[in-house]
C-alpha cells in the first residue's frame, strides 16, 4: 500500500509468541478497568472496527477489543489483532467516523505488522549503535542519545504517519467519513498543553498529522467515492436505527 522498502526478520509465529506474554501483562495491568465485553463502549467499538476489519480483508485474524475505562487519551494494538481503547479517547473521536479514524489507524498497524517491523529494526539499530560506540564512543555515554534521537524515535514517527496513511485508506473503504479524520486530530491537538517538541516523541505531533491527511485526502475521498458509500451507509442508518427501536 505505500511502496516502502522494509527490512523483516521476524516471523509471524515468533511474533505472536512474544505478543501473548505482552497481551498477559496488558490484561493483568488493567483488570480492574476492562469494561465487559456487553457494555455500550465496547459493543460500539467492535461495530467500528468490524467494518474496518473487512475492508482490510483480515476476517480470519483472532481478534480482540478491549475498552479500558480511564481517562487516558489513547489506543494500542498488540500483534495477533489484540486492540485496547481507553474510555479518554472516545469523546475526542466523538462520533463513529472519528473512532474509525483511532481504529483504523490501529488496524494499519496489525496489517502493516510495524510491531515485527520495528523488533527487526532494533536489531539493526543495536547493532550499528554498538559499532558506533567500539568506534567512537567506548565509554557508551553517546550511543543512547544517538539511538533514539538519531534511529529509533525517527523510525517510529515513520510508522506512525504510515499507520495514519493506511487507516486514512481503510476507514475511506469502509465507508467512513475520511474528513472526520482531520477534524479528529483537530480537537486532540486542542486538548494537548504545554511545548511539544515532536522529535522527542514517538508520535508525530496532531498538527502535523493534520497536515499530512489533508495532503491524503483527495486520494481517500476518492476511495470512499467508489465504494458506494450511499447505499452502505444508508443501510448501516436503518440497522442503527431499528437496533435503537428494539431496545
Amino acid at each position: 500500500m505505500t511502496g516502502r522498502t522494509r527490512f523483516m526478520d521476524v516471523s509471524l509465529k515468533q511474533e505472536e509468541s512474544m505478543a501473548k506474554e505482552a497481551y498477559k501483562q496488558v490484561m493483568r495491568q488493567y483488570q480492574n478497568q476492562m469494561l465487559p465485553d456487553n457494555h455500550a463502549y465496547t459493543l460500539y467499538v467492535k461495530r467500528v472496527a468490524a467494518r474496518i476489519i473487512k475492508a482490510a480483508g483480515m476476517e480470519n485474524l483472532d481478534w480482540e477489543f478491549h475498552v479500558i475505562n480511564s481517562n487516558e487519551k489513547n489506543a494500542f494494538v498488540l500483534p495477533g489483532g489484540k486492540v485496547f481503547v481507553f474510555t479518554g479517547i472516545l469523546p475526542i473521536a466523538e462520533n463513529e467516523n472519528g473512532l474509525a479514524t483511532v481504529l483504523g489507524h490501529e488496524i494499519a498497524h496489525q496489517l502493516a505488522r510495524h510491531s515485527a517491523e520495528k523488533l527487526s529494526f532494533t536489531k539493526v539499530a543495536l547493532f550499528l549503535g554498538l559499532m558506533f560506540s567500539v568506534i567512537f564512543d567506548p565509554s557508551y555515554s553517546v550511543q543512547r542519545i544517538v539511538m533514539d534521537l538519531g534511529m529509533m524515535l525517527p523510525f517510529s514517527r515513520k510508522c506512525e504517519t504510515e499507520a495514519d496513511k493506511i487507516g486514512l485508506q481503510l476507514m475511506a473503504q469502509a465507508c467512513f467519513d475520511p474528513r472526520e479524520s482531520t477534524r479528529m486530530w483537530t480537537r486532540m491537538s486542542n486538548t494537548e498543553r504545554g511545548l511539544s517538541l515532536a522529535f522527542l516523541n514517538t508520535h508525530p505531533a496532531s498538527k502535523d498529522r493534520v497536515s499530512n491527511l489533508e495532503k491524503w485526502m483527495p486520494e481517500a475521498m476518492d476511495t470512499w467515492n467508489k465504494s458506494d458509500c450511499a447505499t452502505t451507509n444508508a443501510y448501516a442508518d436503518m440497522f442503527n436505527k431499528s437496533k435503537l427501536a428494539y431496545w
